[in-house]
């Protein structure tokens, strides 16, 4: 775990760092100082990753002047868990205001044996069998059962819409939505202290690419890689474009239009990659994440890319699809 002190002009920034076993080894989230003490995102509970997450939380905030009671706002930028795994922690201290996509409101409301059954339905059309099936059903259902557990719908004070703005101390926030990693992301921008600042969760990050999750397997999947464009696009609108972006993953930055166009470039490559695939004759979903992953990554995080990439490919008329014994097989048009 470490953490930095940034400034935005003279209105503090303090960024937490927790360490993960995925890249780039760290998740980040971020206290300001707007007048009153503002967490925005909140970073991974103790089950996951190293552990020793709740003693790096609460020494993050002692390193910046906090103890977890002094946070009065809560803002969260998207449900997956490395953003949310400490709101249990600030909830039980502290009485804060709590401000959430709105999205993910009806996304928390979902029946998890309903999402179960069709991720099953998605899942085994798309190929998936035996033990991989089962763990993407089973990733779906706990999913969503461990995520409105550290963030109960009970507990949100303001459903967050986009393109509204909002007040947290003395710092006016503009939410944007840039799906496609999630489907309900948001970003906020703000102005500290006359420095134009994107506080981005896990949009606009500088190392990598985020990986085209959207809703997982659900039937979001048809349209993920077309909202992941539509995200970059926003951010693209942003004008001015900010100073500086605190992201959750990576270091913090000035380049959002290189990002941006990184970002775009590594969605073109990808849909690439995925066409050559199809030419040489990998029909399945499975098939093209197996591609995808090679012999060192995990292909379960890039079965929803290689399922979304072949829908978007087949929407768009560059691949046809044929259902033989209820699973879908793709060919070049």
């Amino acid at each position: 775990m470490s953490e930095s002190r940034l400034r935005a002009g003279t209105a503090s920034v303090g960024r937490v760092e927790f360490e993960v076993e995925f890249p780039p080894g760290h998740v980040a989230c971020y206290v300001v100082d707007a007048g009153v003490p503002v967490l925005v995102d909140a970073g991974m509970p103790d089950e996951r990753g190293l552990g020793g997450h709740d003693e790096a939380f609460r020494e993050g905030l002692a390193r910046h002047g906090y103890e977890v009671a002094d946070i009065e706002h809560l803002v969260v930028t998207h449900p997956h868990v490395d953003h949310i795994g400490q709101v249990p922690a600030v909830l039980e201290a502290a009485d804060p205001t709590v401000h959430v996509p709105t999205g993910v409101r009806e996304r928390f409301a979902r029946d998890a044996d309903a999402l179960a059954r069709r991720v099953r339905e998605n899942a085994t059309m798309a190929g998936l069998s035996g033990d991989q099936l089962e763990d993407a059903v089973d990733m779906a259902r706990e999913s969503l059962e461990r995520d409105r557990s550290f963030l109960p719908p009970t507990a949100v004070d303001h459903w967050v819409d986009p393109g509204e703005t909002f007040t947290v101390g003395d710092l006016d926030l503009t939410a944007t939505h840039t799906p496609g990693h999630q489907a309900d992301h948001l970003v906020y921008t703000g102005s500290l202290d006359g420095e134009d600042a994107l506080l981005s969760g896990d949009a606009g990050i500088q190392p990598f690419r985020p990986v085209v999750i959207h809703d997982g397997l659900d039937d979001g999947y048809r349209g993920a890689f077309a909202a992941f464009v539509r995200g970059l696009d926003r951010l693209d609108d942003l004008k001015p474009a900010p100073d500086r972006v605190y992201p959750g993953h990576g270091p913090v930055h000035d380049d959002l239009p290189g990002v941006v166009e990184r970002h775009r470039g590594s969605l073109e490559r990808r849909l690439d990659g995925v066409r050559e695939q199809v030419a040489d004759g990998v029909r399945t979903v499975p098939g093209v994440a197996m591609g995808i992953a090679g012999d060192d990554r995990s292909v379960r995080y890039l079965l929803p890319e290689a399922m979304s990439a072949l829908a978007h490919l087949e929407s768009e008329g560059e691949v046809v699809a044929t259902v033989e014994d209820g699973v879908r097989y793709y060919d070049q048009a």
